[in-house]
């Protein structure tokens, strides 16, 4: 069996170039990605044809690092500094890409954080800023990406669909998560949020879809894999028996937003190495 601890940098090499195109003409919006998931997201898309906006609230210089690899396969892109939880940073941030770009086809709502604290000693300000950001955040890009979508209706000559967005959540949407309550939470109405868009939306052709990681090898979740005794433990709860790597989000976030899936949309896909198969019960209970 391969050593998938072992292999952990290999995430980090930089892809090649493909040559299918599949959003080739169109403009992307990924909110937190500088880093993590959101970096290869950005990452994805703009090697998949499409122009990216590289959403970030601190860490310019990583920002910019992404910026420069989304153009080296020849896709436009730019930073945009925005705070997903203000609503005037969300309006400025679509406007400043409508201007820029023309309109957005894609959003992908990834940015979150973490804050966390047994239950009885959550304070109310972390409980706060995560719901604010994680979920807060979601609504405000979305409502705005719907706007746009609406008002430009299809572009047939670059998708079938008005629009696309696409919802980071997490395994934690349906898996409770003892001592990181506010993050759950969070990300369990991120799934209702975005079936009821994709329910509303569904008519005017646009699709909304979610994307639920499991463990992936991040730097916001480094102590559950960044040895080998954490990573080990950590393979208790994955019946596949690796990390998953950034890249393989990209690659889900790719597909979603193309139209090789254009009759899904209220749909969820887990990409957790069957981390929601319960695997307690993996030999009987």
């Amino acid at each position: 069996m391969r050593d998938y601890f072992s292999e952990q940098g290999a995430a980090d090499e930089a892809p090649a170039c493909p040559i299918v195109k599949s959003l080739k003409g169109q403009k992307a919006l990924v909110t937190g990605a500088n880093s993590g998931i959101g970096k290869a997201i950005a990452v994805a898309l703009g090697h998949a044809g499409a122009d990216v906006v590289v959403n970030y609230v601190t860490r310019e210089e990583e920002a910019q690092k992404v910026v420069a690899e989304v153009r080296r396969c020849g896709a436009n892109a730019y930073a945009h500094r925005a705070d997903v939880s203000s609503e005037a940073d969300v309006e400025h941030l679509f406007a400043t890409m409508i201007e820029e770009l023309g309109t957005v086809d894609i959003l992908v709502n990834n940015a979150g954080l973490q804050k966390d604290a047994p239950f009885d000693e959550l304070s109310l300000s972390d409980w706060e800023l995560v719901m604010n950001v994680n979920l807060k955040g979601q609504f405000l890009c979305s409502r705005a990406a719907v706007r746009e979508f609406k008002r430009r209706g299809i572009r047939r000559d670059v998708s079938v669909s008005a629009g696309k967005i696409l919802c980071i959540s997490s395994v934690h949407d349906v898996i409770p998560w003892a001592g990181h309550v506010n993050y759950a939470t969070s990300k369990g109405g991120v799934s209702m949020m975005m079936k009821s868009i994709a329910q509303e939306m569904a008519p005017h052709r646009i699709r909304v879809n979610a994307i639920s990681p499991g463990a992936v090898r991040t730097p916001i979740n480094m102590d559950a894999w960044g040895t080998r005794d954490a990573y080990n433990s950590l393979m208790t709860l994955i019946p596949y028996k690796r990390i998953g790597e950034p890249s393989e989000i990209g690659r889900v976030a790719v597909w979603l937003a193309s139209d090789d899936s254009d009759y899904i949309t209220g749909a969820t896909l887990y990409v957790d190495g069957g981390m929601t198969l319960y695997p307690g019960f993996e030999t009987g209970g």
